[in-house]
């Protein structure tokens, strides 16, 4: 059974950061290119930052120098270090495993439960 469970979302003021986590089983996470998405209240679910099996980062334009992917395949689990947080930055951050790095919701093959991130000015 494929499970990915996040961790690390929380409640901080603007400037801040905040870690998440996703640690995946069930599956071969090396092989899989790994995402995290985001979705705010009443908004579509949107991409936020991808590594794929190289440990190459790709950053939606919304993140790009704040937040920073990376992946322990030793440990099946992947990060996002989200520095700088702003209000704007609210949402649930979900991470996600595709066979081929798309950035697309419904290319997806697995989804986390989410993890809650708030950002207060």
């Amino acid at each position: 059974q494929v499970q990915l469970v996040e961790s690390g979302g929380g409640s901080v003021q603007a400037g801040g950061s905040l870690r998440l986590s996703c640690t995946g089983s069930g599956y071969r996470f090396s092989r899989y290119c790994m995402e995290w998405f985001r979705q705010a209240p009443g908004k579509e679910r949107e991409f936020s930052a991808l590594i794929n099996t190289y440990d190459d980062p790709t950053y939606a334009d919304s993140v790009k120098g704040r937040f920073t992917i990376s992946r322990d395949n030793d440990k099946n689990t992947l990060y996002l270090q989200m520095n700088d947080l702003k209000p704007e930055d609210t949402a649930m951050y979900y991470c996600a495993a595709a066979k081929a790095c798309s950035r697309r919701t419904h290319l997806i093959d697995y989804w986390g439960q989410g993890t809650q991130v708030t950002v207060s000015s």
